[in-house]
């Protein structure tokens, strides 16, 4: 496959680094500094398309002729939307709530290449429904894998995996890139 133009991820995900490896794709990373609040009014579907599309287009406004990547994924409980853990505390609490019970991950993904016009934004929703957890195995989690920088306080490609009764939809987009969606969507520009 020919791959016609430079690319940038917009991101400083190793996990979507490693993914967009995966499918043999040339890519720089430039990650976006965009800021999220997670206070806007947005259903979770507007909300990681808004910050996926944000953090494309801050990067593809200063590289009009690179084909840019953002994404944003959220995790989401009871109609509330769960980002990244504050702290330690967060984590454990964040985990708890999960614990026994089904959520849904939401990863938005947004291309951009300004010279030619290309915009589009879409996002992937996968249901993942967690074993009953004990604190300690919580408390482990934390301690041995720290994952403050995870949607949701896990990481579904690591020993949390164990903890993990069911997942209905993408696994990749569980990990932050739903990579099959993504390549239907990116084969159309390419020759």
């Amino acid at each position: 496959m020919i791959q016609p133009f430079p690319i940038i991820l917009a991101s400083n995900s190793p996990r979507r680094k490693q993914l967009l490896e995966m499918i043999d794709i040339d890519f720089e990373v430039k990650p976006s500094n965009v800021y999220e609040d997670f206070n806007l009014d947005l259903s979770p579907e507007d909300f990681v398309q808004h910050y996926a599309r944000e953090k494309s287009l801050d990067i593809a406004n200063k590289n009009h002729d690179h084909f840019v990547i953002g994404a944003d994924t959220v995790v989401v409980y009871n109609q509330k939307i769960l980002g990244k853990p504050k702290n330690i505390d967060d984590s454990f609490n964040m985990l708890k709530s999960l614990s026994g019970q089904t959520h849904s991950v939401y990863t938005g993904v947004s291309i951009n290449k300004i010279d030619e016009g290309i915009s589009e934004t879409f996002f992937e929703q996968t249901h993942v429904t967690f074993n009953k957890l004990t604190d300690e195995d919580i408390s482990y989690y934390i301690e041995t894998y720290k994952p403050l920088d995870k949607a949701g306080s896990y990481g579904i490609q690591d020993w949390f995996a164990v903890c993990v009764n069911r997942i209905e939809g993408c696994f990749y987009n569980v990990m932050g890139f739903p990579l099959a969606a993504f390549y239907s969507h990116y084969k159309k520009y390419i020759k």
